[in-house]
């Protein structure tokens, strides 16, 4: 029974993909560490993750350098 509700819990998530569309040259340091720490490396690199709070706060920082999508 509790492996239903895990299942039906992952399915529930959502999930978004967010894209680095702008360089980091210039870019001071806290937003270069919140890059890193969403998983993108470079231009045009792309990762998925679940759309948590603490995801989502990140991605507010560094919205004028990324691109989000839901998935």
């Amino acid at each position: 029974m509790q492996g239903m509700e895990i299942m039906a819990k992952k399915k529930s998530e959502k999930k978004i993909r967010i894209t680095q569309v702008r360089s980091l040259i210039g870019r001071p340091e806290p937003q270069r560490r919140t890059i890193k720490a969403l998983g993108l490396r470079k231009m045009n690199h792309s990762v998925e993750h679940v759309a948590t709070p603490q995801i989502l706060g990140m991605v507010n920082k560094v919205r004028h350098l990324v691109k989000v999508e839901e998935l």
